[in-house]
This record gives structure tokens, C-alpha cells and sequence, in this order.
């Protein structure tokens, strides 16, 4: 989106960030925002805001790093704010299909094509360890860690819940939809 804080960009007159928090919050107990710039602009949606520990921008994983560091739980939802449609059952359906194991990440189909969206996933804070691991390793890549760890997939039918805006058209195309 051109160097601007995606979580700010505002769609139907709210930021993308408090759209996530509005669906994400009847789903959990606790929630916690991770960003890496702003943070009087987060702090001001009234819930922690936890900075990446890792500096050399490992991207997603990195901000799941800092959930997990935070996190009083014995589980963490992720949710990106960048895709503000995400079903309103997302979490009990990842929590439902865990199967004792220790994460579960949401995967659509379109046209015949099945797709991993794996920031969109429920992971056990004892991952911890082995995601630090992973990252000073020089790991970046979800897609590497997740079959490293092993995970849950949750067949989702409406991928046009987690469509995301990557560009401020497809922000626009979102407030059309």
C-alpha cells in the first residue's frame, strides 16, 4: 500500500484494524495487537500492543512470535488486519479441528485451487520455542514453518472472507463489496 500502515487505512469510515477487533473480540477472551510503528494509534483501540522482537523484519511470523511471548493463554488466535471480512466463527472452527495437536490454520478452495491462509490460525503458546528457533535459524516463510511443526486444516467454503487488501484498490474493492 505505498510504505502506509495497512491497519490504519480506514474502510466504511472505521481503520482495518477495527474491524478485526469487532469480529475477532466475541471470539476470544484476551486480545492483543501486534504492530511495529503507530503505537499511541493502536494503544488507543484499548488492548496491548506487542512490538516484534525480532528486528530484521521476519514479517508474519514474527508478529506471532510476539503474540506467543504475550500471551496468557494456553492458545493464540491470529488474524491479520488487512482482511475484515473473516468468518465470525473462525476460531471455534480452527479450535474444533485442533485434534489435540498444536495448531490449526484456515484453508480455502476456489475454482478448484486450495489455498492455505495461514495467518488466519489457533497455535498453542508452547510453540513458543520453536518458532524463536525457526526465526534465528533465518526462517521466514510460514508456509516452511507449518510443515516443519506440523498443523490442522480447516476447509473454510467462503474465500471471499479472506479476501485482503494488499493495495488501496483492493481496499476500495472491499467498501464495495
Amino acid at each position: 500500500m505505498g510504505g502506509v500502515d495497512k491497519g490504519l487505512e480506514l474502510l466504511d469510515g472505521l481503520p482495518l484494524v477495527q474491524h478485526a477487533l469487532h469480529r475477532l473480540a466475541p471470539q476470544v477472551g484476551r486480545i492483543l495487537i501486534s504492530a511495529n510503528r503507530n503505537l499511541d494509534a493502536y494503544a488507543r483501540f484499548g488492548y496491548p500492543v506487542c512490538i516484534d522482537s525480532d528486528t530484521s523484519f521476519a514479517g508474519p511470523l514474527a508478529g506471532f512470535l510476539a503474540g506467543l511471548e504475550k500471551c496468557e493463554t494456553d492458545w493464540l488466535a491470529a488474524v491479520p488486519c488487512d482482511t475484515p471480512r473473516f468468518p465470525g466463527d473462525l476460531v471455534a472452527r480452527l479450535a474444533s479441528r485442533v485434534d489435540g495437536g498444536a495448531l490449526a490454520v484456515a484453508v480455502t478452495r476456489s475454482q478448484d485451487l486450495r489455498q492455505r491462509q495461514p495467518v488466519f490460525c489457533l497455535m498453542r503458546r508452547d510453540l513458543r520455542d520453536a518458532l524463536d528457533s525457526f526465526l534465528r535459524e533465518g526462517g521466514r516463510k510460514i508456509e516452511i514453518w507449518l510443515e516443519r511443526i506440523g498443523c490442522a486444516e480447516v476447509a473454510f467454503e467462503d474465500s471471499g472472507a479472506f479476501f485482503n487488501a494488499n493495495t488501496l484498490e483492493e481496499l476500495r474493492q472491499l467498501g464495495k463489496a
